[in-house]
């Protein structure tokens, strides 16, 4: 059996290791990164594995995990963008912090202080998906991720959802200071 995962977590206010689905059962705040791998105005969406034990078979950003504890966020970004996607060799650019809560089923909540990369990807990047993570990934222009959206809300993660709808400006256009 693996090890638990112990993601950051703050308990009583104080910032502590605490395993991922524990977290995430209790709605503990804790760290989190996402990452949105560009090629233009079109952004790689990937389809959660069947498998997840939250929010199986959505469709959401690039690549969105939680950190290791003491793994600063960037570490965390690369790695997981290999682990998920065998996507190596790119340098994601910090955009923001943002912070959410929400239901993720089966009495389950992601209380996230994510810290949102973004990068340019080019027409040649090699995306190999680990099944175990990624059901299936697709290139969708940002318009039309809107409009799908907006059409079928419950087709994508509740954090999509949020980032599309309260921090576009931030992720899309220029880079955070």
């Amino acid at each position: 059996m693996a090890e638990p995962v112990m993601i950051p977590a703050w308990v009583d206010g104080t910032l502590q290791p605490v395993e991922k689905l524990d977290a995430h059962l209790r709605g503990l705040r804790h760290k989190a990164v996402s990452v949105f791998a560009m090629d233009g105005d079109s952004v790689l969406l990937q389809r959660r594995a069947a498998g997840k034990y939250h929010t199986p078979g959505l469709w959401t950003n690039t690549c969105c995990t939680h950190p290791h504890w003491g793994e600063d966020g960037l570490t965390c970004a690369v790695r997981r963008l290999d682990e998920e996607l065998g996507i190596t060799g790119v340098q994601p650019e910090f955009r923001l912090t943002a912070e959410y809560r929400a239901p993720v089923g089966d009495g389950l909540v992601e209380h996230e202080v994510v810290q949102i990369y973004s990068f340019e990807a080019g027409p040649g990047l090699r995306v190999e998906p680990n099944p175990d993570e990624v059901d299936a990934v697709r290139w969708a222009p940002l318009s039309e991720l809107r409009t799908e959206v907006a059409a079928a809300p419950n087709r994508f993660t509740p954090w999509l959802r949020i980032y599309l709808d309260e921090h576009a400006n931030a992720i899309f256009g220029q880079p955070a200071d």
